[in-house]
């Protein structure tokens, strides 16, 4: 069997992704682990992180991913993207809930006033972007996987 021309190119590019998207998970955890004892939402930075930025990569460069030819997996990611939103948004009001009925000093841990609320901001903000931009670009993508699934039956596009 041989491979489709271009197949090292987009494999690469995947890959080079991945290492992005390492990149951004390790800047950001990084300094949470590093200063916060016990945090509890990792799970949650993970998720959105990953899914803020492999959906948005695919709404934006779907012709250079694996993703480009493969109908079925469009389709089956379609019907995925539906309870991706519901879990990130489920797993949100999990964390503003904890946030809100624990304290910002169980989040964070005892510390001087100040640097208590820059933690507190770095957090927070740090999820609630990645968390809605996750919701966002899973909202979008199926849209634009029909979309290319039309383009690709109609025009022989991506």
């Amino acid at each position: 069997m041989t491979k489709p021309a271009g197949y090292t190119s987009i494999l690469q590019f995947e890959l080079l992704w991945w290492l992005i998207t390492a990149l951004v998970l390790a800047a950001v955890l990084l300094p949470i682990y590093l200063n916060i004892r016990y945090f509890p939402f990792y799970g949650l930075n993970i998720l959105v992180i990953v899914s803020f930025i492999t959906m948005a990569r695919h709404l934006f460069l779907l012709p250079y991913t694996f993703l480009a030819k493969r109908e079925v997996l469009k389709i089956i990611i379609v019907f995925l993207c539906i309870p991706l939103i519901f879990i990130i948004v489920q797993e949100l009001h999990k964390f503003q809930t904890y946030v809100d009925e624990q304290g910002v000093e169980m989040l964070v841990g005892k510390r001087p006033a100040e640097k208590q609320m820059q933690w507190v901001y770095f957090v927070q903000n740090e999820i609630l972007l990645f968390g809605v931009g996750a919701v966002v670009t899973s909202a979008i993508l199926p849209f634009r996987l029909i979309l290319s699934v039309w383009r690709g039956r109609n025009r022989g596009t991506v």
